[in-house]
């Protein structure tokens, strides 16, 4: 618990007002608590037994004097606690975010969204317990401990003993308790990890579940996960909850302790029945905080076992560096040298060597799993080479600034990526809107038509996944935004492979003079989409088998000749 503490500490040190009010709060609450165990004495000695009539007005003011300063001690910690842990939390959020979306692609690549966004959503707010009540809480119930153990020491030091003996037995199994919970608490917070894994995969593939009729295949998979969850939290719950009858017998036995010992010291005259009174009512007030000690000793694991996640992912190193040059100029020179790349026992890239320049249309074509998409992802950094080197303009890329290299850099891939904002926010996402320009990157991309067509033209609002537009304007509204970007460097993988060929055609048209002063690197199946590139690059297993224009190639290579028997017209 230190070192999660001190992790903390950096965001707690921030609210030092808010504390302070806390502890005032606090200070008004046990003072409270202990002024209810004191009031018993005169309220019993001389209200009930020596009957002055006086009493009879000042302890029902006092009752309600001592209440209402409880209440408001009370609703000070509250308010000031909710919002510290509320700003917290809603600032960890952030923070989680923004480390998560700035890590390798690798990073999340391996680790499944519903994993990324419980760490964000559930994790976070399992958090807000130990940054917003834990301190606070023990602070006030230790203190009200504290002040109550040193009032019924004051009335009775015998009887304090007697009643305050088994205290200390209790903290052994409290904390053998809190290391079982701590464990299934992690084990709860995977699981629902896993649950949350499992609805994100089926809502993003509807589809493909209705099309197939597997309902109920997806809610059989989703109910072994969740009922999976459900075990694992009644676990917890079963040995969490023994904490507070624990405490409860052990309260029950203090107190019969009291009233044993207590009603012998009363017998014999050594004790009025007001301080009796006001002893029983402390102690038993005493075993309150006592109790809720426990508990939220017991709820802590679970904020811990959150934080530990939470801050694994944090502390995640990028295995990607950034670089410290920012890249100003436009991107005119590509050059990879002897480029090699290893997944697990394979090359993805093996030794590559390859020169391109400003003006020029790459094609990249082979068989899948050739290496064609790692060829561009190294250009993105997405990964860096295991050795040799990608060069920009003469220099290494890994020189340069990520955000400054691809600000340079247009990517449009097969899979098409809309967001829930309007169509010309969409086209010109991460930018400001120029409605001019989006036009005409919309023009460019062949989308003017049916866009101007639209209700509210360019206005539209998007639905999630774009789901308002067809596989076809989704691919045109994704070339509008790499057209909007006004990039040096454009890669297309298979970018219009939800278009018609008189689309295609239009598009490519319009494109050749757009991209006459830019680097364009396509990859593509469709036998129109390259054959009017300056050099095609052949790629199998990593390598390039062979390089050239489309007539040369579909000459002196044969594996040329296969794949482009396969492609489409």
């Amino acid at each position: 618990m230190k070192k999660v503490l001190k992790r903390y500490m950096p965001f707690i040190k921030e609210y030092k007002l808010q504390y302070f009010l806390v502890l005032i709060g606090i200070l008004l609450t046990v003072s409270a608590t202990t002024a209810t165990a004191h009031i018993m004495k005169p309220l019993m000695d001389e209200m009930f037994i020596e009957k002055k009539e006086q009493m009879l007005y000042l302890i029902p003011f006092g009752l309600v004097g001592i209440y209402f300063f409880k209440s408001v001690g009370r609703y000070m910690q509250s308010v000031f606690m909710a919002y510290i842990g509320q700003h917290i939390i809603t600032r960890l959020r952030e923070i989680l975010l923004e480390k998560i979306i700035n890590l390798d692609m690798t990073f999340l690549y391996l680790n499944r969204s519903g994993e990324l966004i419980s760490r964000v959503t559930n994790d976070i707010d399992r958090i807000r317990y130990f940054v917003s009540n834990m301190l606070p809480e023990l602070f006030r119930e230790s203190l009200t401990v504290v002040a109550l153990v040193g009032y019924v020491i004051y009335l009775n030091p015998l009887l304090a003993f007697y009643s305050l003996v088994l205290m200390p037995l209790i903290i052994y199994p409290l904390l053998l308790i809190a290391k079982k919970l701590k464990k299934y608490s992690r084990r709860s917070q995977e699981k629902n990890a896993d649950v949350v894994s499992r609805l994100s995969e089926v809502f993003n593939n509807a589809e493909i579940i209705k099309a197939n009729a597997t309902q109920k295949f997806e809610i059989n998979r989703f109910s072994i996960e969740n009922w999976k969850f459900f075990k694992i939290n009644m676990k917890a719950i079963y040995v969490g909850d023994i904490v507070s009858p624990m405490m409860e017998i052990v309260g029950a036995m203090g107190l019969a302790a009291v009233i044993f010992v207590g009603g012998r010291e009363v017998y014999n005259g050594n004790m009025s029945v007001g301080e009796f009174t006001a002893f029983l009512t402390a102690v038993g007030l005493v075993f309150q905080p006592i109790r809720r000690i426990g508990t939220i000793y017991s709820k802590i694991q679970d904020a811990i076992a959150a934080s530990e996640r939470v801050f694994e992912v944090l502390d995640t190193k990028n295995k990607i560096v950034d670089g410290n040059k920012v890249l100003e100029d436009d991107i005119t020179h590509i050059e990879y040298k002897d480029v090699k790349l290893k997944y697990d026992d394979f090359y993805a890239l093996d030794t590559i060597n390859i020169d391109i320049k400003q003006g020029q249309n790459i094609a990249l074509v082979g068989d899948s799993g050739g290496g064609k998409s790692t060829f561009i992802n190294m250009l993105l950094r997405f990964y860096d080479p295991d050795s040799g080197e990608v060069l920009i303009n003469g220099t290494n890329i890994q020189e340069f600034t990520q955000d400054s290299l691809k600000h340079h850099i247009s990517l449009v891939t097969q899979r098409i990526y809309i967001f829930q904002d309007t169509l010309a926010a969409n086209v010109a996402y991460g930018q400001e809107v120029d409605e001019d320009r989006v036009k005409e990157a919309l023009k460019l991309a062949d989308a003017w038509d049916f866009v101007n067509s639209l209700e509210n033209g360019i206005d539209t609002k998007m639905e999630e996944f774009g789901s308002n537009l067809s596989g076809g304007q989704r691919q045109r509204i994704a070339i509008a935004r790499a057209i909007y970007k006004h990039a040096s460097l454009i890669l297309f993988d298979e970018a219009t492979s939800a278009l018609d060929n008189e689309s295609e055609k239009r598009i490519h048209a319009a494109l050749d003079a757009y991209t006459k002063d830019k680097i364009t690197i396509t990859i593509a199946h469709r036998l129109s989409t390259i054959e009017h590139a300056d050099m095609i690059l052949v790629m199998q297993k990593g390598k390039i088998v062979a390089s050239g224009k489309h007539s040369e190639l579909l000459e002196h290579s044969e594996v040329y000749q296969r794949l482009a028997g396969t492609f489409k017209n």
